[in-house]
Order: C-alpha cells, then sequence, then structure tokens
C-alpha cells in the first residue's frame, strides 16, 4: 500500500470514529509505530487530523487540496476495481442513457464498460476527457462528452456550456464519483465547476450509483454537491467502517460492500 493511500484511510477512520490510535493502526496496517507517528504528523500538517498523545483526533476543517488525476488514479487501485465491477450491476436496460462523471473509480468502471455486452446498446454521456477517450476506443459504443473548459489537474469538462447541455439531458442512471462523504455534508468536493457538473448530473438521474473506495468516508472537502436524500446507492469497499454504513442504511441509502 502506498503511504498517500494508507494516510487517506487513517484520515477516514479519524474522522468515522472521531479519534484513533497508533498502536492499532500499526497493526491494521502491518507497520512500525513510528510510520504511523509520521503519517499522523503529515496528516496533522495538512489540517486533515489533530494529534494528540498517543493517536490523532478529527479535525474539523474542510479540505481545499486536489492531487492529480495520476496521482488519485494509483490510490486504492483494489478497492476501485471491485467498486467498478460491482457498479455493473446497476446499468440500466436496454437502450438506457447514463451520467458518467469524472471521479478515477468511474474511469475504472469505463474500462470494464467496453467488455460489457450489454452496454453497447446503452447511450453514455460524460464530462472527463480520459473516460471519453478510453470509450469510445471501443468502437462500438455511443458517447458523448460535454463541451466546455477543461481542468488540467482532472481532466474534466467544466462552465456553463456543460451544465446548459445537462440541463437538456435526463440519464436512467448516474455514476457519481466523489472526494468525500459524511452524512451532515452529503457528497463533497474540492472545486465549484466540478460540483456543480456532478450536482446537474445527480438532478437529472431516474437513479444515482455513488461510487466511493473507505479512505474517503467521513472526510468533507469544501463544496458539497449532493445530500445523501439524493443518491441511491453507495458502493464501497470491505475497510468500510460497519458504524458509518449502518448510519447510511438508516438514512435510506442502499449500501453495497465489493468484495
Amino acid at each position: 500500500m502506498y503511504a498517500e493511500e494508507r494516510r487517506r484511510q487513517i484520515a477516514s477512520l479519524t474522522a468515522v470514529e472521531g479519534r484513533v490510535n497508533v498502536t492499532e493502526l500499526s497493526e491494521k496496517f502491518d507497520v512500525t509505530a513510528e510510520t504511523i507517528r509520521r503519517d499522523l504528523a503529515v496528516l496533522d500538517r495538512e489540517g486533515i487530523v489533530q494529534r494528540v498523545h498517543g493517536g490523532a483526533v478529527s479535525s474539523q476543517s474542510y479540505l481545499t487540496t486536489e492531487l492529480p488525476l495520476d496521482t488519485r488514479s494509483r490510490s486504492a487501485t483494489t478497492a476501485k476495481t471491485a467498486i467498478a465491477q460491482a457498479a455493473l450491476k446497476y446499468l440500466p436496460d436496454e437502450h438506457g442513457s447514463v451520467f458518467l462523471d469524472s471521479g478515477t473509480t468511474i474511469n475504472v468502471l469505463a474500462g470494464l464498460l467496453k467488455e460489457e455486452p450489454s452496454a453497447s446498446s446503452l447511450s453514455f454521456v460524460t464530462n472527463s476527457l480520459p473516460i471519453a477517450v478510453d470509450l469510445s476506443s471501443s468502437g462500438n459504443l455511443n458517447v458523448q462528452l460535454l463541451g466546455g473548459t477543461v481542468r488540467t489537474i482532472t481532466q474534466a469538462v467544466v462552465g456553463d456550456t456543460a451544465l446548459r447541455t445537462l440541463a437538456l439531458l435526463r440519464a436512467d442512471v448516474a455514476f457519481i464519483g466523489t472526494n468525500a462523504l459524511t452524512v451532515d455534508h452529503g457528497l463533497s468536493t474540492a472545486d465549484a465547476q466540478e460540483a456543480a457538473v456532478k450536482s446537474a448530473m445527480v438532478t437529472n438521474a431516474r437513479r444515482v450509483v455513488v461510487l466511493c473506495d473507505s479512505s474517503k468516508l467521513g472526510s468533507d472537502y469544501l463544496v458539497s454537491f449532493a445530500s445523501l436524500d439524493s443518491i441511491d446507492v453507495v458502493i464501497t469497499d470491505t475497510e468500510a467502517p460497519a458504524s458509518f454504513l449502518e448510519e447510511l442504511t438508516e438514512l435510506g441509502v442502499d449500501v453495497v460492500q465489493a468484495q
């Protein structure tokens, strides 16, 4: 496991459970206590957690830092593949329509769609340049790329043109990625323009399926783009804290843990 991925999971555990212990984290991630202390020191400097004696407690700050697309693509790869595989069962019926946003787990899903026989009859709309290129390379999928301004760090198309187009469209299913998920703040991300596109997809889809690995649970980014009552399904991995998933279920969200 990359240090960055381990730190994201530590941040999520701290946010969900309120407090983490160095010894327990050392055992969970099979690393030394000193490695965990260094991880906590990094997270503390970034304002994600607050160091305390023997561990750390949750920080209340909203995150604004974005990692480049290639860096995010390399984190939680096993979990993302399992989540994307589980998402295939939520594809609409023949001749249905699908929104795909610019999340890295959605990118993994796009790779699977090229090999999915039922996908050939579907229509896909995306604001992700990599996803549009990947899907169109199959030669047999109907793909529409939204127009607008491209954000360099995420390769996502954003802006008024994209939003005006989405206002005219409807989809049977929206597959949505998120930087973070909490009960109070819902789904959130760092950039307001990307949040606006994600929100439009959520609003204009009959069913909303969120693909979210466990490292993102319990964290809050600056811009909330969807509340929990606007989503139908959350697909995560087996590392997700049981107490957090139970709370989502109680709030009416269908929770799936991908094996």
